[in-house]
């Protein structure tokens, strides 16, 4: 039988910058903890800005 194999609960989540509310990043991270808040690079005002997580 096929023993051993288990399928790891992943989500998908989105960084939405903060500033203009434009999502620009989709990271897969595991279920749990605490919000992101990561400095991350915005292509519409051309420098890093803070983005936090959303689900959609």
């Amino acid at each position: 039988m096929a023993s051993g194999k288990r399928k790891k609960k992943v989500e998908t989540v989105f960084l939405v910058c903060e500033e203009t509310g434009m999502y620009n990043y989709t990271i897969r991270r595991k279920p749990g903890g605490e919000k992101l808040k990561l400095k991350r690079f915005c292509p519409k005002l051309r420098r890093h800005t803070l983005h936090v997580e959303k689900k959609k």
